[in-house]
């Protein structure tokens, strides 16, 4: 039997139909490229945003059509995500981290029709556009007075003229209304195609996982570019609950951070680690807080147990958060519930420093090499799988992705080993491909890696697998040091032997400038293991 509710699709443009009737005043604040404050409101967005929609249209955009983006965070990339979706097209985000030959794969892949671009990335654009379809329309972010030369359509000049009122289609709400790419460690770019269903349900999910943050009034940061993972849902969670957005455009250093948390009073900052170890630096020097700021949201990777603590003794509480492309990307978030808030501070620490519970609506199993499930004791350790209805059901034109990435069951399998509590805390003890095997027992390079970067000579550190002739793999950890002195080996061995028994420890610590990061903030560790590929391990006395 079913029931005899109205079967209304869920589509992305209610979203913000709402906010501008709901929300009105909640704002979105901008730092332009063209170097100026740019303030507007849900209620004004919508009438760019109909303009814009009406200028797609006009360029013979249709129901299905891959529109690219190329551009920071900011109130015009905000209109596109919501003009191109709300038409039935399919709005994809293109990273600029990637390189020349994974861009140019995404976007013939994707077969995209428009590219909007931010002035900053011209340059790109121009050395690449011989290699892209000779039919690609590349669009500037920009008005005419900032314009750089050439035949490209200016955006501002699109909307001019249009209508500020759009007759949205009603979409079936399986309709593809994103499109993002995510850079494996072997192989091209793998496309989740997101729907505008699975949009606004994680857009639900996300605001009953953080009710303190996402409410009206507040003011959040979205350090997470919009490129990367639709900023972890944020462009569609904030409207819906009338918290205003504050885009920081291209300076993500920490003073500049500071400066625009600090005048906006930004109540909520979600980003990277290596984000907010700049940050950290600057507040340090500053030898305050930015006005307002009382929650960071970290996620992306796995952060520091001493960042979480630099953070929490000033009073700054820090929601640990997990998640993929593949999710949404949003699956667990770390504020600490109601009955274990009388916990000491190194006990609540501990748990901040997991990946957190689940978010509404999604599954977690781990599992052992058989597929058998384990039990969430906190101990037992598999890999994770995954479903719900943000999850993806397979990667966009891409069979041999999807060959293995799902069990029998059809849930989405992460690639991560992990721990789940009797309490739901999630913790990712490594990647599968990231652990290392020293005589048929495992060690876990990011918890040698956090208690490093617990020592105030340590920037950043990475611990990578090298071959050895008698345990299979041995430890090599690579350390970006803080000043311009290196901390003493011994002091860091010393460190990490309260900590782990002596087989677990690196058998040789290396210092080197920086570390190599992903097209997303991550340290890449393909990059490091190829780097390394010839390090000679020195002999080590294991017990």
């Amino acid at each position: 039997m079913l029931g005899s509710m109205m079967n209304v699709p869920l589509n992305i443009a209610d979203v913000l139909k709402y906010a501008a009737d709901v929300h009105p005043t909640g704002e979105i604040v901008s730092v332009r490229t063209e170097g100026d404050i740019h303030r507007t409101t849900y209620k004004d967005t919508l009438g760019r945003v109909s303009q814009l929609a009406h200028a797609l249209t006009a360029q013979g955009v249709r129901v299905g059509d891959r529109i690219a983006t190329l551009a920071w965070n900011g109130y015009r990339h905000f209109e596109l995500y919501y003009a191109i979706s709300g038409i039935g097209a399919v709005c994809h985000t293109i990273n600029p981290r990637l390189s020349a030959e994974q861009m140019s794969y995404i976007i013939s892949h994707a077969e995209d029709t428009m590219l909007f671009v931010d002035t900053t990335f011209v340059p790109i654009v121009a050395a690449l556009r011989a290699q892209w379809p000779a039919g690609l329309k590349i669009v500037v972010m920009t008005d005419r007075a900032h314009m750089p030369g050439g035949d490209d359509l200016c955006y501002e000049e699109l909307l001019d003229g249009q209508a500020t009122t759009f007759d949205w289609p009603v979409l079936d709400e399986n309709t593809a209304s994103g499109l993002c790419y995510t850079s494996g460690t072997t192989g091209n770019p793998k496309g989740t195609l997101y729907s505008h269903r699975s949009t606004v349900l994680h857009a639900f999910m996300e605001a009953v996982s953080l009710p303190n943050v996402l409410q009206p009034g507040r003011r959040i940061l979205p350090v997470v570019p919009l490129f990367h993972v639709n900023a972890w849902g944020l462009p569609y969670a904030a409207p819906l609950t009338g918290a205003s957005l504050v885009f920081p455009g291209a300076a993500l250093d920490g003073e500049n951070l500071f400066r625009l948390m600090d005048t906006e009073q930004v109540y909520s900052a979600w980003g990277v680690p290596t984000v907010w170890l700049g940050l950290q630096g600057e507040i340090k020097k500053q030898g305050r807080l930015p006005q307002g700021l009382a929650d960071v949201v970290i996620g992306g990777s796995a952060a520091p147990a001493s960042m979480i603590r630099g953070f929490e003794a000033q009073g700054v509480n820090v929601c640990h958060a997990w998640g993929m492309t593949e999710m949404s990307p949003i699956g667990t978030t770390g504020n600490l519930p109601p009955h274990l808030e009388g916990l000491s501070l190194d006990d609540k620490l501990a748990l901040k420093s997991k990946q957190g519970r689940r978010t509404c609506l999604v599954d977690l199993k781990i599992v052992d090499e058989d597929g058998k499930r384990l039990p969430h004791d906190g101990v037992a350790a598999g890999e994770l799988y995954v479903r719900g209805p943000a999850i993806t059901a397979g990667y966009y034109k891409n069979d041999d992705a999807n060959a293995g990435a799902f069990d029998r069951e059809g849930w989405f399998g992460t690639g991560d080993i992990a721990t789940i509590d009797a309490d739901g805390f999630l913790a990712i003890t490594d990647r599968a491909k990231d652990l290392i095997k020293s005589g048929g027992e495992w060690i876990s390079s990011i918890d040698l890696e956090n208690v490093v970067m617990a020592h105030p000579g340590v920037a950043n550190c990475a611990v990578i697998a090298l071959p050895h002739p008698k345990w299979d793999e041995r430890p090599l950890m690579i350390v970006v040091p803080a000043g311009e002195s290196r901390p003493e080996v011994s002091e860091l061995m010393t460190l990490l032997s309260e900590h782990f028994a002596k087989w677990q420890l690196p058998d040789d610590v290396v210092f080197v400038g920086e570390l190599p990061l992903t097209a997303t903030g991550k340290v890449s560790k393909l990059t490091l293991r190829t780097q390394f590929a010839h390090h000679v391990l020195p002999d080590m006395e294991q017990d």
